[in-house]
């Protein structure tokens, strides 16, 4: 907002000077609180726009409307506001009249009129004199035709010249509230609170019938009115055009009108032209005004005050074609000068997106979680593997959450089965072919919220149960090494693939580099969403991504940090490794058929599983929580942190489990991670080309011979009922 201090002016426009210097029991002239002006941000935006859409070039003056309210605080004066609607919808198709909806008691409509510039030096070039002497004029002739009568608003016409360069989102602006000067000037008799000047009863009386007319949706936001009070202290307020009812005799009569101005000794600036309407319409010589001002939203007769002026018709106003002269230019720290406000990093397209992206988790903070730490959200790197439906669901709810750096793998194309279910892929991304997945989520990404950090990575990720000729091991090997330092890089890893065998190598890796995983996977209308557990080596924060291959086998443990058992992996229930899933299947079991409604359940729950861990003070070595965990839950903000929830969209039904790491997971395991760690790209090549070198590995194999005496079909055994 915009504002300037309280000054005084007389009729002459002289010096300002105090009020305390006033001599108002000689009668002195009467002065006047000049008006304050304030700016929102939302003005500026709408002109911007309607600057970039609609105007151009054009320079056309365009109708604009601003609010005001009687003064509502001892120390305070109300200001003349513009806001957002204070533009018209369409500038090219305005009506001259005033357009707004009446009955709000807390804003006032004034007509004003603004001039916009395409140029600073157009700004500066205005005959700003002649700007003024127009708008004066319109003001005379609504009050020599009785217009004024009618709608009293026009009587604090304003008029606002300004400069938008939306190059460097910065506005040079001027306001002027033009006042015919009466010669002679008003001179004032007498000055009090209004609780001062009447009696008892007539203040009960003027209060209640004030307050009925500031209650009423007709007259709420009529600035102007008459007061008239009987012989039996009983007091009306009419509209101006009731002067003749009014003129009654044995009646007081006094002139009202909502004082923005908080001064104890001084009527604000729209008496100015009430007067000069009372003094050359009604010809009246000696008057009674009323400042009308309130407190907490009804009359105040100690803060509103009476007066008792003089005024003369001065004799150019007799000639209806003679227009008074007028004042009125907003003075900028004591001079008279335009003022200018920088709005570059509110202004800015993609700021603007950035402060309304993150207004939701602000607001959170005020009552609900004042412990969120937003700048945790908006710095952590997050990598998700795969960009199809989870994908593109677990990608937007990150945005909803702050999270800024988010890298998409995935080496497919948009196919025209992918835009109704994957909400970041349009029509066009499935032409000529399609485009990368990875890619394109990219560019949708951006295109919602520019402030993204976004990179698409199209890669295969190697698998065990696919194997690889020679002439392709070469490929193989260098998307492994491009796997590991995108893993590397990044603080979370989000398992989002289409198969089980898909999620092997990056869980194996996330374990070694000790990374937060969180999974998620569809069944037709089964969900499993999941975190994996700590790996069982200790940090390997220091160590260069280069180097992990064959760094030393100390401090491999299959106990988590407090002594407790770590939580497993995707892969911790299974009894077999991962094998080829897709090969020799029907096209349905190819595909993930799911329930629409299942992915972006899971996948909100992933991301909200995701915050949990980034809040706890554990981190992600946090023990896995239940629904009926009684620790825990209401010592953290966000709630219980559980380790696997499952769903049945067939029950709605929902369940929170945990599950402990095995010692023969073919993920996980430190069996596999020192394995991993001696022999390096070797290991995962014999993994990918001999499914049952990770069986033999783990013992898997030994155990499934031991269990064969008990005639259990181990190959349809599976903790985890839940697939893509």
């Amino acid at each position: 907002m915009a504002e300037i201090s309280e000054s005084l002016e007389t009729d002459k426009s002289g010096p300002s000077i105090s009020s305390s210097s006033l001599d108002l029991s000689k009668g002195r002239v009467l002065q006047f609180a000049t008006f304050q002006s304030a700016v929102d941000e939302g003005f500026w935006r709408r002109l911007s726009a309607l600057k970039l859409d609609k105007l151009q070039l054009d320079q056309s003056p365009i109708s604009i409307t601003g609010f005001y309210a009687p003064c509502s605080h001892a120390q305070v004066s109300n200001h003349l506001t513009l806001l957002a609607e204070s533009l018209p919808t369409d500038p090219v198709e305005q009506s001259s009249s005033l357009e707004v909806s009446h009955g709000n008691r807390n804003r006032c409509p004034v007509p004003g009129i603004l001039y916009n510039t395409n140029t600073l030096e157009s700004f500066h070039a205005l005959d700003k004199q002649s700007l003024l002497k127009m708008e004066a004029k319109k003001i005379w002739e609504d009050i020599c035709s009785g217009k004024a009568e009618n709608e009293s608003a026009v009587l604090s016409r304003f008029l606002v010249i300004s400069f938008a360069d939306l190059k460097k989102w910065s506005f040079r602006y001027w306001f002027a509230f033009p006042a015919l000067v009466l010669d002679p000037p008003a001179m004032l008799l007498d000055m009090r609170p209004a609780s001062q000047w009447f009696s008892l009863e007539e203040g009960e009386s003027i209060s209640a019938a004030c307050n009925e007319w500031r209650k009423s949706s007709i007259t709420a936001d009529v600035p102007f009115f008459l007061i008239s009070i009987s012989s039996n202290s009983i007091a009306t307020v009419r509209p101006l055009r009731d002067w003749e009812i009014c003129r009654g005799d044995g009646q007081k009569l006094l002139f009202g009108f909502y004082d923005p101005c908080h001064l104890p000794s001084n009527p604000g600036w729209p008496l100015r032209n009430f007067l000069a309407l009372i003094c050359s319409r009604w010809k009246m010589k000696k008057v009674h005004f009323l400042c009308y001002r309130e407190k907490h939203g009804v009359a105040d007769l100690g803060l509103s005050l009476v007066g008792e002026a003089l005024i003369s018709v001065p004799e150019g106003l007799k000639d209806p074609e003679c227009v008074p002269k007028a004042v009125g230019w907003e003075l900028h720290r004591g001079k008279l000068s335009s003022r200018c406000i920088s709005l570059a990093e509110s202004m800015d397209p993609t700021r603007l997106a950035i402060s309304a992206a993150d207004l939701n988790l602000k607001l959170m903070r005020w009552r609900t979680l004042p412990s969120l730490n937003l700048n945790i959200l908006s710095t952590v790197k997050c990598l998700l593997l795969g960009a199809g439906t989870l994908g593109c669901q677990v990608a937007r709810m990150l945005m909803a959450w702050g999270v800024r750096k988010i890298t998409l793998l995935d080496s497919g194309r948009v196919a025209m089965s992918n835009p109704l279910r994957q909400s970041l892929y349009t029509f066009d991304d499935c032409l000529n072919g399609g485009d990368l997945k990875s890619i394109a989520a990219v560019r949708s990404l951006k295109r919602i919220f520019p402030a993204v950090e976004a990179e698409g990575v199209a890669l295969m990720i190697p698998m065990p149960g696919h194997p690889v000729t020679i002439q392709e091991t070469a490929k193989v090997l260098e998307d492994c090494v491009q796997l590991q330092n995108l893993i590397t890089s990044h603080d979370v890893i989000f398992l989002l693939t289409d198969t089980r065998e898909s999620r092997w190598l990056p869980t194996l890796l996330c374990s070694n580099f000790n990374k937060i995983v969180i999974t998620a996977a569809l069944g037709f209308d089964s969900y499993l969403v999941m975190r994996h557990g700590a790996g069982p080596i200790g940090s390997t924060a220091n160590v260069k991504a280069e180097d992990t291959l064959i760094a030393g086998l100390d401090n491999i443990s299959m106990v988590d940090v407090d002594g407790g058992r770590r939580l497993g992996c995707y892969f911790c229930n299974d009894v077999v490794a991962p094998i080829d899933s897709t090969s020799n299947r029907t096209l349905d079991q190819q595909c993930t058929v799911t329930r629409p409604g299942l992915a972006p359940i899971a996948s909100a729950l992933a991301v909200e599983l995701l915050v949990g861990i980034l809040h706890h003070p554990e981190g992600i070595h946090a023990s896995g929580e239940t629904a009926d965990s009684t620790a825990g839950s209401s010592e953290q903000p966000l709630g219980i942190l559980p380790h696997q929830v499952r769903g049945h969209l067939s029950q709605f039904s929902q369940m929170t489990l945990v599950g402990h790491s095995s010692n023969s997971c073919t993920a996980c395991c430190s069996t596999v991670i020192s394995e991993f760690r001696r022999r390096g790209m070797e290991f995962i090549l014999q993994a990918i080309n001999q499914p049952s070198y990770l069986e033999d590995l783990t013992g898997l194999t030994e155990l499934m011979k031991s269990a064969s005496s008990f005639q259990l079909d181990w190959d349809n055994e599976s903790d985890d009922d839940v697939e893509i």
